[in-house]
């Protein structure tokens, strides 16, 4: 199973953790951010297709921020996916 580790910019959350196995995400975890949601999303994410989730999450925006912790979360997966 391969580890990332994002840098989110512009939103609560300090860092966005993740693991891809076989174009599956698992062990979402996020280091700050509404821990509420931030927890949910994780729970909901668990074994999801990753290429799916970024179709889902990009573009995704919380109040005047322009983007969001789950639009962040997608552009880390997208650049993971890419890599």
């Amino acid at each position: 199973m391969e580890q990332y580790s994002f840098t989110p910019k512009g939103v609560c959350a300090r860092k966005i953790n993740f693991e891809i196995e076989d174009g599956k995400l698992y062990n979402v975890k996020f280091t700050g951010g509404c821990d509420g949601n931030t927890k949910a999303i994780s729970k909901l994410l668990e074994g999801a297709d990753a290429a799916h989730t970024v179709e889902i999450l990009k573009g995704n925006i919380c109040g005047f921020k322009g983007t969001s912790c789950a639009d962040q979360l997608a552009l880390g997966i997208e650049q993971a996916i890419n890599k």
